[in-house]
């Protein structure tokens, strides 16, 4: 599996529930979080900063999800992209 374009094939990193003063923050309360964590997996040949295995946040509402070899992956646009950790 490939990336075209201006195309990225990430693969969602899920944030495991915090505790903030001794109450548990559960995926509930995280929707209003706008940037979502994922692992980038491949870039297509026009993507410049961004490389295969970089940590990315992207946005939550970005690209659609789809299913390869029985595993969930995103695919977002290049101009989603908001930060390369």
């Amino acid at each position: 599996m490939k990336a075209v374009n201006n195309y990225i094939i990430i693969e969602k990193i899920k944030e495991e529930p915090q505790k903030q003063n001794g109450l548990l923050i559960t995926d509930n309360h995280t929707k209003d979080i706008r940037y979502l964590r994922g692992k980038v997996i491949t870039v297509g040949n026009l993507v410049q900063g961004v490389t295969n295995d970089d940590i990315i946040y992207y946005d939550r509402h970005a690209g659609h999800s789809i299913e390869y070899n029985e595993r969930l992956y995103h695919v977002i646009k290049e101009q989603d992209v908001v930060v390369v950790v």
